[in-house]
């Protein structure tokens, strides 16, 4: 069973250059903010978003 968290919402693709829904895991980088990580869902490229402080 898994524990981890998860987002599901808009992320912004660099490469479509639009706003793109998908869902993603939650994970915290190294200076303690929140970010969630996803694949767009039309390019494969990888999309985040930052969420704030941990």
């Amino acid at each position: 069973m898994s524990t981890e968290e998860t987002y599901a919402g808009e992320f912004y693709c660099v490469k479509c250059k639009e706003k793109r829904t998908a869902e993603g895991r939650v994970v915290v980088s190294e200076n303690g903010r929140r970010m969630a990580k996803a694949t767009c869902p039309v390019c494969t490229t990888n999309l985040n978003r930052i969420l704030g402080k941990a």
